[in-house]
């Protein structure tokens, strides 16, 4: 088993596209990157840890490759905006890929010249690739937040313009 980290914004929406695949054996939605130890939503939320909101995934490269789940990873995002995600600002909802190891951190820096070679955006990809760091899991409340809280979760994500962007710039995933 292997580790992938990400940080795609609200770490709510992070966790339905990688759930339920195969070789794909857990997400929990959490903090890292950050200076505090133990970092509550509270305090990651009003962005003064510096942590980012994150999913850790645990999966299985032999069934599940980690390149499929970085080509599942960058049509979950807006790779050019440097100030967060959709409706979510601040640094603690910036994009970034946590690599585990030197062979993640050469595949994520790969796929990240994929995305800027593609020419799908004007702007610069401003994702960044980091060491992985320590991780927190978030509150219990938030693990599976989808499925607990179905009517906030589906609100929350309709006003975000989450979809809205993914449909307009991520039609053909060719990364």
């Amino acid at each position: 088993m292997e580790k992938a980290t990400f940080a795609g914004g609200c770490f709510w929406c992070m966790v339905t596209p990688f759930e339920e695949l195969p070789g794909i054996h857990g997400i929990v939605s959490g903090y890292t990157g950050g200076s505090v130890t133990n970092p509550t939503y509270e305090e990651v939320k009003k962005g003064i840890t510096g942590h980012y909101e994150v999913v850790e995934i645990t999966f299985d490269p032999e069934v599940f490759p980690y390149e499929k789940l970085l080509e599942l990873y960058w049509p979950q995002i807006d790779p050019t905006d440097p100030e967060g995600q959709f409706h979510d600002r601040g640094s603690q909802y910036r994009t970034a890929i946590f690599y585990h190891n030197v062979r993640q951190q050469e595949i994520a820096l790969s796929s990240k010249k994929a995305v800027e070679d593609s020419g799908r955006f004007d702007k610069p990809i401003v994702t960044e690739i980091l060491p992985a760091e320590r991780f927190y899991p978030a509150e219990e409340y938030h693990q599976d937040y989808h499925k607990k809280n179905v009517k906030h979760y589906k609100e929350d994500r309709e006003k975000s313009g989450r979809d809205e962007f993914i449909t307009e710039h991520w039609q053909v995933t060719d990364v």
